[in-house]
């Protein structure tokens, strides 16, 4: 199931690019001499404007584990999942590129374990994030630029299973005796656009305890590689 819907979504924003060529026109940083998106240009548009500077979709891999002092909890093996969402980014200054990002994602994480007799155990952490982050585009060229940014998350649980293939037993990964639904952490990364196309590589360090127990610490990581669209 989750690769049909990776693949729909795929096919959606392939469509989308050229079908919304229009909006990437009208875009407040189109520059008309060069044809392209040119995040250096002055705006004289406010932070609270009607038209945010930038919006776009987000879509690729995530990289996750689950580190913990409870040996029941510690999947410190890198499970792959799904990271998709949306961002919309505003202008903090006119006179430099700097962007507050925001967004709303679907971000599976968790972790794995071997167990004995090359059986396994899988955390399933799937979560709604609403990430933060502070945004400088460094313009190399009218079409290639590199975005580095860095800030914070929240993220809340959504569903998730705990499976032990040992066992053949599968239980709710946000349950009692396992972990919480909340979590936030800091959030670094590096992205790069060429024209509308864009792509990122995002590292998130959990920094709250995910765990019930008050004697123990569970903390999430997960690194991403996100493709997309900027309008």
């Amino acid at each position: 199931m989750k690769k049909i819907i990776l693949m729909a979504i795929a096919a959606l924003m392939l469509y989308i690019a050229p079908a919304n060529a229009q909006a990437y026109k009208s875009s407040r940083y189109y520059n008309d001499r060069t044809g392209h998106l040119d995040y250096s240009q002055n705006h004289n548009d406010s932070f609270f404007g009607q038209r945010a500077n930038y919006y776009g979709l987000r879509i690729g891999p995530s990289f996750s584990t689950v580190s913990s002092d409870d040996p029941n909890l510690d999947g410190g093996n890198s499970q792959t999942g799904l990271n998709l969402g949306a961002v919309v980014g505003f202008a903090l200054i006119d006179q430099e590129p700097l962007y507050i990002e925001t967004g709303l994602f679907y971000t599976e994480k968790g972790g794995k374990k071997m167990l004995k007799d090359g059986k396994k155990m899988t955390y399933d952490l799937n979560y709604l994030e609403l990430p933060v982050v502070l945004k400088y585009a460094i313009e190399i060229d009218d079409d290639f630029s590199v975005q580095p940014f860095a800030g914070g998350y929240l993220a809340c649980g959504i569903s998730g299973k705990i499976r032990n293939y040992e066992e053949r037993k599968a239980e709710s990964s946000f349950s009692k005796q396992y972990f919480q639904r909340f979590d936030g952490g800091l959030r670094f990364g590096c992205g790069v656009g060429y024209d509308m196309f864009y792509a990122d590589l995002t590292y998130d360090v959990g920094l709250s305890n995910i765990c019930h127990d008050e004697f123990d610490k569970s903390h999430n990581g997960c690194l991403t590689l996100n493709f997309g669209v900027n309008f």
